[in-house]
């Protein structure tokens, strides 16, 4: 598939994300899917081993390691494939999908739902749509920060579907996974309403297929091919 026609694609895929989200915001669910999971005393699953400990605390940490692993890959080009630069650029979009989300929830006035009076706080339902308006909760709660954890990780998918496309999409797949668990887990706990965790799949994506677009790794490439060219008798 040609460059342009795997832009077109890309955009096609993303515009229609986009378009399901709008869709779930338009349709109002996000109360209703927190009060499957809590009530006037609270949120049962907010401490709760699988969810706090493990998807949560855990999470985290898995996110790291597979960080940790793709700098030692880089270093190691352990698999036939991508440049080093190539690897490295896939490193930088994650770290800066990671660092996105954090840093518009520091400028959110949107409160968590366990800060709601519905569910034994004192804040009041107001979707994060709607700027500049407050619930009277601590906000500083859209969108999921956690769920980016494992979303960030949609740079692998691009930078290994032009090379082992099999592969990508089996990385795809697990990103996805692992995104949507960690964000129903925070949905469990009361931490965010399922639009948050949609949110930051798509900024993620957004911000990973910006930056393995640019074409660092490519002037890469050509500056060692001339170099080599060069250094041929």
């Amino acid at each position: 598939m040609s460059r342009a026609a795997l832009m077109r694609r890309d955009l096609g895929w993303t515009l229609a994300a986009l378009l399901l989200i709008l869709m779930w915001e338009w349709s109002g669910l996000d109360l209703p899917a927190l009060r499957l999971w809590g009530d006037a005393s609270g949120f049962a699953w907010r401490e709760a081993w699988l969810t706090s400990r493990l998807l949560h605390e855990g999470g985290r940490m898995l996110a790291w390691a597979i960080l940790a692993l793709m700098v030692l890959d880089a270093w190691r080009l352990w698999l036939d494939g991508p440049s080093r630069s190539e690897r490295v650029q896939a490193i930088v979009a994650s770290l800066l999908a990671v660092l996105l989300v954090p840093s518009i929830k520091r400028v959110s006035s949107t409160s968590c739902p366990w800060d709601l009076a519905e569910f034994g706080g004192v804040a009041r339902y107001v979707p994060h749509w709607q700027f500049g308006v407050l619930d009277g909760g601590a906000g500083h709660c859209f969108p999921s920060g956690h769920a980016a954890a494992g979303f960030a990780f949609f740079s692998l998918y691009l930078l290994w579907r032009g090379h082992r496309p099999g592969l990508a999409r089996a990385l795809l797949v697990g990103v996805l996974l692992m995104g949507l668990l960690f964000g129903w887990a925070q949905m469990a706990r009361g931490a965010h309403y399922p639009s948050h965790s949609l949110w930051s799949a798509l900024l993620c994506w957004v911000l990973v297929w910006l930056v393995q677009r640019q074409p660092w790794a490519q002037r890469q490439r050509s500056a060692i091919a001339q170099q080599s060219a060069q250094a041929r008798p």
